[in-house]
């Protein structure tokens, strides 16, 4: 996808150069660094903050397992000179399905956090893209693009929208939004 959105860039960028040098000339073209801003609004600190304590929580319950999971392995090893073959399939089987467990775990885990991660972060990002938009029609840009997903490597301060966005942000949303508030309350 990452490589259709360069191809995509490549070709507009390609379009633009392509028309009279006179209207290329008034062409106003600026980016925005949407996962920084994300990180640098008050919501998105908030949204990362409890992704981090709900991180914590798991990593306890996956670190936990997996300490039970070494107790075992270490218990098979100081006793399988001394248990019948039986017994140490047993233990062996035993091992086997806390390990396979432990990595269906993991994965539930990582699901999880990736699914509230776009939970917190989708109405920031909608919010972000509606400011875009009006600082876009305002003052004339032609196209604003997402400075990490098109491909660009540098470009002058003053065609970087970021921290115009992030003061935006956080000024029409009160320093964070109150719908945040009361979702975090409720939790």
């Amino acid at each position: 996808m990452s490589i259709k959105r360069h191809g995509i860039t490549l070709v507009a960028a390609l379009l633009l150069s392509t028309v009279a040098p006179k209207v290329y000339a008034q062409t106003k073209i600026a980016v925005v660094d949407l996962q920084r801003a994300l990180m640098e609004t008050e919501d998105g600190r908030r949204a990362k903050a409890r992704l981090e304590r709900l991180f914590k929580r798991r990593q306890k319950s996956l670190d936990a397992a997996q300490e039970e999971l070494r107790d075992m392995k270490e218990d098979i090893e100081r006793q399988k000179n001394v248990l019948s073959r039986e017994a140490l399939a047993e233990r062996l089987e035993s091992y086997q399905k806390k390990f396979v467990e432990l990595q269906q775990s993991y994965v539930e885990y990582q699901q999880e956090l990736a699914a509230k991660e776009a939970e917190l972060t989708q109405g920031i990002l909608q919010k972000m893209q509606e400011i875009m938009r009006r600082i876009g029609q305002q003052e004339g840009y032609e196209i604003i693009l997402e400075a990490n997903e098109s491909g660009v490597i540098w470009v002058p301060s003053n065609l970087d929208l970021t921290d115009q966005l992030i003061q935006r942000y956080n000024a029409e949303n009160g320093g964070g939004s109150s719908s945040m508030r009361r979702r975090s309350k409720m939790r």
